[in-house]
């Protein structure tokens, strides 16, 4: 077998070395990249990792040119793999996440994050949890799936009185208490109740999508649904994981320091900035601000 961990004098594998070695080869990082709007947020995303970590990471692509991969690929130890395809890149990015299962069978654990995330320290804590739990989740800034109006079109409610009863339906067996989750970050080991949950994550979502006329293209309700037909092992971790400083003000006071921070690149604190600021980095800004879409007026913020 071929470990890349090199024999000491004597012949024998260094035991530390290959432990640490294994260890870091059955945990993996994934994002997705699907256009050129997120290219940005992805490589300083890419940075922010690698300043902490050196796990793998596998970004899945779609309608990225190829002659851009290198970018990418300058971090080490980059996984690039075809996102699903479609002409609407953010479909194209949902049915990616479905697939976070399959793509990253071969680790035994998993974080996936959104490309527009910036790791402020390691999170190795994460991968730990994940000897314990199935699944590590955060809630959204609003947690309440019945006040949730950003997973339905506003024109339902003349026909529907309120949001939980757009969602029921469509089909979706959501209940008044039922929890929306932040879909920005996902963590996951690899087992058989998590591969019933994103089969059953497909499968609700299959009824969002069949729904356009009354529903947004998110996913979240999808994931609710998932989660309560399966009912994982799973751990809410506080917002300092999947921390979004646009919606600081909706927050409930945070005490520990924030590990996570979710915002998209030009929206950035600079200290923010400062974690992944180098003469690669800085010199690719320059680039994207001359030859990349505006991230700002990404479209599918509006969608």
């Amino acid at each position: 077998m071929k470990t890349g961990v090199k024999p000491t004098g004597n012949g024998h594998i260094n035991s530390k070395k290959f432990e640490k070695y294994m260890t870091r080869n059955n945990r993996v990082f994934i994002t997705i990249l699907t256009g050129l709007y997120s290219f940005q947020d992805c490589i300083h995303f890419l940075a922010s990792v690698r300043k902490f970590h050196q796990e793998p990471i596998i970004i899945l692509l779609h309608c990225v040119p190829k002659i851009l991969y290198p970018l990418l690929t300058g971090f080490k130890n980059i996984i690039l793999k075809p996102a699903p395809a479609s002409e609407n890149t953010v479909l194209s990015s949902r049915l990616a996440k479905l697939a976070l299962y399959e793509v990253s069978a071969q680790f035994e654990k998993t974080i996936y994050l959104d490309a527009d995330t910036c790791l402020l320290s390691d999170i190795n804590d994460v991968f730990d949890y994940l000897d314990e739990y199935d699944l590590l989740l955060t809630e959204d800034v609003q947690p309440q799936i019945a006040k949730a109006t950003n997973l339905v079109r506003r024109n339902s409610y003349k026909t529907y009185p309120n949001v939980l009863s757009i969602l029921q339906s469509a089909g979706l067996p959501l209940q008044e208490d039922s929890i929306q989750y932040n879909g920005g970050f996902i963590a996951f080991r690899k087992c058989e109740t998590t591969k019933l949950l994103f089969e059953k994550f497909k499968y609700y979502f299959e009824i969002v999508r069949s729904h356009q006329d009354k529903l947004l293209l998110k996913d979240q309700g999808a994931f609710a649904c998932a989660i309560a037909a399966v009912k994982p092992k799973f751990k809410i971790l506080p917002p300092s994981y999947n921390y979004l400083s646009k919606w600081k003000n909706y927050y409930p006071p945070i005490n520990e320091p924030i590990k996570v921070l979710h915002c998209t690149y030009p929206y950035r604190p600079q200290y923010a900035k400062d974690i992944t600021s180098s003469l690669y980095t800085k010199l690719f800004n320059k680039f994207a601000q001359l030859l990349l879409p505006n991230q700002i007026k990404n479209p599918w913020r509006k969608i």
